[in-house]
């Protein structure tokens, strides 16, 4: 009786935790879950948020605010626990609805989300309470970023000269007592990669005697995707003690980079020929047989969603449909017949250290898709309906649609 008592409670406890997580995330809100920002420069924005515990003292937050601007926040609350997990909850829940007022009446203002946020905060405080946080605003247009760092860990930037810039804070961490505060500006033309992070990162211990905090820079600087660091990060560090959230930023250069483009008809049978054509090419970049086979499973998966999901615009619902009544390649044929639209792949080689990318981008004519779906696709595995997605990410250095949905972009180390 004893024993079916305690096994109850796990099973809620559990539950609960569950929906504590699921909370975290939806007020997390991330804007760019495996989006591209393809606006001035083409932007990989990549993620990593790994809490300590069920409840994190960290938060972000990635936001669109038009087609030239992004935002970017980090709150990282004092301590661990219940209260510092509540504080930076709070805060990134109620900035995010600042932002959701200020888009829907067009006035976003940084200078004014930061006042009235620390105004919201004040109260809620404790005496002996302070926050970090990083305030972002990046601007393609302008080549510009402005930022309000309070206590932050100092942000990395990456020239085209591979120089580390290191931004200091120029806040104090935020209290009840804290009302002033200081946004400054930096212009961002020729930076290639950015990286704002919570002190969880650099304050983990490596060896005896050192942290995070000596690699951190010299690992940015040798990884040219998030994957890169994250796994250098990993290796590093025997035991996560605190939190970890960051931020990577990636400007590709597609232009000086591009070895083919080419497009296809909708049909089946340039189904087979772009599968020849790309693997053909693939031969022409690396001897390395895994990583071509790798390149080669995610071209197909993805070029079969731009024929099928875009161009021919057959749902996930409609083909499960179609395959059980086995009609899916009849009506395949029947509706490739009518369509006129292309599919248009383009890849570029990139080097860069001792290692070559290969970064693959198809895009359909069809109507697209809205890219938030996947977070659900992912947090659910048990509901899971998006093979194609899963196995290409599973097999690549990291997939991102466009705004529209109707092109992707994904990398291999080849």
């Amino acid at each position: 009786m004893l024993l079916e008592k305690l096994k109850a409670k796990e099973e809620y406890n559990n539950y609960q935790e569950d929906l504590a997580f699921a909370k975290e995330l939806n007020i997390l809100r991330n804007d760019f879950y495996y989006k591209m920002i393809a606006a001035k420069n083409t932007e990989l924005v990549d993620f990593l948020y790994k809490p300590l515990d069920v409840v994190s003292g960290d938060a972000y937050t990635a936001r669109e605010i038009d087609k030239n601007r992004t935002f970017y926040l980090v709150v990282d609350g004092m301590g661990k626990g219940l209260s510092a997990s509540l504080t930076a909850m709070i805060m990134t829940s109620f900035i995010n609805h600042l932002i959701d007022k200020m888009k829907m009446y067009d006035s976003f203002s940084l200078d004014i989300l930061i006042q009235e946020s620390m105004e919201y905060m004040r109260p809620i405080l404790l005496e002996e309470e302070s926050v970090a946080i990083d305030y972002i605003l990046m601007d393609s247009a302008y080549s510009t970023m402005e930022y309000a760092k309070f206590a932050m860990p100092v942000m990395l930037l990456q020239n085209e000269n591979n120089e580390i810039i290191r931004i200091k804070s120029n806040n104090p961490p935020l209290s009840k007592y804290v009302t002033d505060y200081k946004i400054s500006t930096y212009k961002t033309n020729g930076i290639s990669k950015f990286l704002f992070y919570s002190d969880g990162v650099v304050e983990n211990t490596v060896d005896e005697d050192k942290t995070y905090a000596d690699f951190i820079e010299d690992d940015f600087l040798s990884s040219y995707t998030g994957e890169d660091l994250k796994n250098k990060l990993f290796q590093r560090i025997e035991t996560q003690e605190d939190d970890i959230t960051l931020i990577f930023i990636n400007i590709l250069d597609l232009k000086n980079t591009l070895i083919e483009t080419k497009s296809f008809n909708t049909s089946l049978h340039d189904v087979d020929i772009a599968s020849e054509w790309y693997s053909n090419l693939l031969e022409h970049v690396t001897t390395d047989v895994k990583s071509a086979y790798n390149a080669g499973l995610v071209f197909t998966e993805l070029y079969m969603n731009a024929y099928e999901h875009g161009n021919l615009g057959i749902t996930a619902f409609e083909k499960n449909s179609l395959l059980e009544n086995d009609i899916y390649f009849d009506t395949l044929l029947e509706k490739e017949k009518d369509c006129t639209k292309k599919i248009t792949v383009q890849v570029n080689k990139v080097k860069y250290g001792a290692d070559t990318y290969i970064i693959t981008q198809i895009s359909d004519e069809g109507e697209g898709f809205d890219t938030q779906l996947l977070s659900q696709i992912f947090r659910n595995s048990r509901t899971f309906n998006g093979r194609g997605v899963f196995v290409s990410r599973k097999n690549s250095w990291g997939i991102y649609y466009n705004q529209r949905g109707n092109s992707v972009l994904y990398l291999n180390k080849v």
